[in-house]
């Protein structure tokens, strides 16, 4: 699976989705997860459901966005592209930590919503 943090230097999830303008993907499984690759996400729109289209066009290959906050609306528009919001629990989360958590959630009885990305990502294969 694929987890894309919105952070400023790859080390702590400190970054709004809405406002982040770098995204770090990472693959994640349960035998360990590595670094994939940087987006920018750094283009400027006024208007805010077109910024937010642009964010998750950004990341739309990505399985999980991993973020400081995201608003509502944003939740929603990322949830409704196939793409499950979490959020960080303080800016100074590292990415590698989250990225511990989520391997040991895969392996030991993984939530509901973790169960529906790998069952996806299984089936994609």
């Amino acid at each position: 699976m694929k987890i894309a943090f919105a952070s400023k230097q790859n080390v702590y999830i400190d970054e709004h989705f809405g406002w982040c303008e770098r995204f770090f993907v990472y693959e994640v499984s349960g035998d360990g997860f590595s670094f994939a690759r940087e987006i920018d996400s750094s283009l400027k729109y006024e208007n805010e459901g077109e910024k937010l289209l642009y964010k998750i066009e950004c990341i739309d290959a990505c399985d999980i966005v991993y973020v400081l906050q995201i608003g509502p609306k944003a939740a929603n528009m990322v949830q409704s592209a196939g793409i499950f919001p979490l959020k960080s629990s303080s800016e100074t989360e590292s990415i590698e930590d989250a990225l511990q958590k989520i391997q040991y959630l895969i392996n030991n009885n993984p939530p509901l919503w973790l169960k529906r990305i790998l069952l996806k990502d299984s089936v994609n294969e």
